[in-house]
């Protein structure tokens, strides 16, 4: 019961996702070719409301549910690091049609065929903590 909350507020985001059609590979296979505005919109209006809530939580010094200062870390330069792990994500995004959060989405949806997707996920996010020492940061 007590995680009924964080259950409610995940099923209303799939919602907004397929009601969207985010999850949607036609959609996903359009904006890859520069063909239609519609998942940039929803991405820009993801990145522009998520940079003005964190600006907002800085400047008037909001709390955590347990009453202590949220702290935001500041970023690691890396150019390189960051651009190499953009692609690698651009890359499977194009080929699976789907990023992390709306694989589970289309599971919910009956698209049982993203199973394979998201055991790839999961294999290739374990090899990377194997490697990750091994890698240039």
């Amino acid at each position: 019961m007590k995680y009924l909350k964080f259950l409610l507020v995940g099923i209303f985001f799939g919602i907004v996702l397929v009601k969207s059609e985010a999850v949607s590979w036609y959609r996903i296979y359009e904006m890859f070719r520069f063909e239609s505005f519609h998942m940039y919109g929803i991405i820009g209006t993801a990145v522009a409301t998520g940079t003005l809530l964190i600006l907002l939580t800085k400047k008037i010094k909001l709390k955590n549910i347990e009453g202590s200062l949220i702290h935001i870390p500041s970023k690691e330069k890396g150019l390189v690091r960051y651009s190499i792990g953009g692609i690698i994500f651009g890359l499977g995004w194009a080929l699976s049609g789907a990023c992390p959060g709306p694989m589970y989405i289309l599971v919910g949806t009956g698209v049982f065929s993203v199973l394979i997707v998201i055991v790839a996920a999961i294999v290739g996010t374990y090899a990377y903590g194997i490697l990750k020492d091994k890698l240039p940061h």
